[in-house]
């Protein structure tokens, strides 16, 4: 008989998901792991000491990183110490399962898909909101197609062209998560240095503003634009993603770009920190309705039609 366990009632509906979604399934088998192990009274070095794990890994299990999900038989492991009723062991294992399943973004040349590339796009999938500030480009699930080309151009100016247009394909397809019936709510906050910085062309820089505008206008997503003026302006020095997961045991993530690399943010007492600093920076910022009258007239008045 199913239990009455509420952690298994709010898995199940994730047993039906039409759609892989590979991080968010490891994410929540390791929370869910970490929380069965506390609440069978096992501090987390204690429970890998017993299985035989090194603490690293238990910790890396529960965190849900990796390219790929833990062993069942490494799942198996933990549950059996922790003496899991038969039907929550079953409902995680068929979780851990679909977690093998590759996304559509997994099938990208590891080139492309760096691990920390790979684990953010799967968090973006994820993603009940996603919070972003942009100080050198708009940002990725908003740009169009030519604007992107140029970006990648601009960043990798030996690239091949074949490698430059994958990269432009993966932009494309990650962008369609805003298509779906169940798109997440996106919030970005962009520089106006951003509008101003020509990048392919103006031709480029207008149907991009253009897209900008037509995106801000749909309920679930906010664009606003921090203005030349604001000089104390709380914006930090690199971009920022604050993904937030919601009705989830799951914790809120910060990703913080660098040139080859990224840093991932999960510590409660960091990412509130960004997020103190994302809402201030909100304050400063035009609000929604004043931004999309600044995008309209930047259009107008910066890359007017020929």
């Amino acid at each position: 008989m199913p239990s009455e366990s509420p952690r298994v009632s709010r898995l199940e509906p994730y047993l039906n998901r039409t759609e892989p979604a590979p991080t968010l399934l490891k994410m929540l088998v390791g929370v869910q792991l970490a929380g069965i192990r506390e609440d069978a009274g096992y501090a987390q070095e204690q429970a890998a000491r017993m299985v035989g794990f090194s603490p690293a890994k238990l910790s890396r299990i529960e965190a849900g990183k990796g390219r790929k999900p833990p062993t069942e038989a490494d799942v198996r492991a933990l549950l059996e110490l922790y003496k899991t009723e038969d039907y929550e062991t079953s409902v995680l294992l068929q979780l851990l399962r679909r977690a093998g399943e590759p996304g559509w973004w997994q099938r990208f040349d590891k080139r492309l898909m760096p691990e920390w590339f790979d684990r953010l796009v799967g968090l973006q999938e994820a993603a009940a909101a996603i919070r972003t500030f942009e100080i050198q480009y708009v940002p990725g699930l908003l740009q169009t197609p030519a604007y992107t080309r140029a970006v990648v151009e601009r960043g990798l100016p030996s690239a091949p062209a074949r490698e430059i247009e994958r990269r432009v394909e993966l932009r494309m397809r990650r962008r369609e998560l805003l298509e779906r019936g169940n798109a997440p709510q996106l919030w970005a906050v962009v520089d106006e240095s951003v509008l101003l910085r020509v990048l392919g062309s103006r031709e480029v820089m207008r149907e991009q503003l253009q897209h900008l505008v037509t995106m801000a206008q749909l309920p679930h997503v906010t664009v606003q634009i921090v203005p030349l003026d604001v000089t104390n302006a709380s914006a930090p020095n690199i971009p920022v993603t604050y993904l937030r997961f919601g009705g989830l045991d799951l914790p809120d993530v910060v990703y913080l770009e660098q040139i080859r690399s990224a840093t991932f943010l999960e510590d409660r007492d960091e990412t509130e920190e960004y997020r103190v600093v994302l809402d201030r920076l909100a304050d400063e910022a035009l609000n929604p309705r004043e931004s999309l009258a600044r995008l309209r007239d930047t259009v107008a008045s910066r890359y007017p039609e020929a």
